[in-house]
């Protein structure tokens, strides 16, 4: 069975960080990744001090070079199952079968996005339907931008995105109207109210209301809830919590200290899956923040086994 210092689940930029990190520090690492980076759809990673509007491709493939150029190894698969091993390390298995040891692991795998179900939403995510205007708000400025709400928290959507344009509509989606001073808020920046339960969207991003009414915007806008991608996390024991604003839910992320280590000695997470709402470069710092937080537990190891 190969084994590695360290194993890195998830190729994505807090993957490639904290590999990065690692193999810099001379420990053997292995990046296993399936290919599914949750920003695939998206055109242009944004906010990525000097590599801003690079296409999310392209960042990838540079952080794999720089990984690969100082020894780290890559593999593509997805991680199935992970179990703790009698040497202390782990036992990870992939898809295809093969076991591969690890003294520790670095899990980067992301969340998932849920959207409603309405038809016509699946597969646009990123492109012509978006959830972020730090990421896509410069893009779609002074457009006709419709807000599908996806909970009750609607006002701050409403104000946030009419910071990019004056004309903003919210389709309430069957939940109720904002009062008090939330309507005043609103109503003072000119966001729109329309009420109706969304039933599709159309190609050309025309979206039916279940009364018949048809709204057309230039770019839609949907809240997801934001769903840690934690199975292999949940099979070691690792504890997840609900993301919550006031009484709305964001969704749901892996438990962990400032420095990434989870309630599993060993195991430690970067990214989204442990912070749902770091963009690019968030993750990326995360990742050799855990990286190196790594590599010192592996230095103090090394020293007591030597010391014996």
């Amino acid at each position: 069975m190969e084994t590695y210092d360290v194993i890195v689940v998830g190729g994505g930029p807090a993957g490639l960080a904290g590999a990065l990190t690692l193999a810099r520090a001379r420990r053997s690492v292995l990046v296993v990744d399936n290919g599914t980076p949750r920003n695939a759809a998206a055109g242009h990673v944004h906010n990525f001090l000097t590599r801003d509007g690079t296409p999310p491709a392209e960042l990838l493939a540079a952080g794999r070079a720089e990984v690969a150029g100082y020894g780290g190894a890559f593999t593509a698969g997805t991680a199935t199952g992970a179990k703790p091993s009698p040497d202390g390390g782990f036992t990870v298995t992939l898809d295809d079968g093969r076991t591969l040891g690890a003294r520790r692991l670095l899990v980067t795998t992301g969340l998932a996005d849920e959207l409603p179900d309405i038809p016509g939403l699946a597969g646009r995510l990123g492109s012509d339907v978006l959830h972020c205007p730090y990421c896509h708000g410069w893009e779609v400025r002074d457009q006709a931008i419709g807000i599908i709400a996806t909970s009750a928290a609607v006002t701050h959507p409403g104000l946030l995105w009419r910071q990019w344009t004056a004309d903003v509509t919210v389709v309430l989606n069957g939940h109720p109207a904002p009062t008090g001073d939330d309507a005043k808020l609103l109503a003072a920046r000119g966001v729109k109210l329309v009420e109706g339960r969304a039933t599709s969207l159309d190609p050309d991003r025309t979206l039916h209301l279940a009364d018949g009414e048809k709204l057309t915007r230039d770019v839609w806008v949907v809240p997801t809830r934001m769903v840690a991608r934690s199975e292999l996390l949940t099979d070691l024991g690792v504890e997840t919590e609900p993301v919550m604003m006031g009484d709305i839910d964001l969704g749901v992320a892996v438990k962990a200290d400032a420095t990434g280590a989870t309630s599993v000695p060993g195991v430690w997470v970067a990214g989204n899956v442990t912070d749902v709402r770091a963009q690019v470069i968030v993750s990326a710092a995360a990742g050799l923040n855990a990286g190196a937080m790594i590599n010192a537990d592996l230095v103090m190891a090394d020293a007591h086994r030597a010391a014996r």
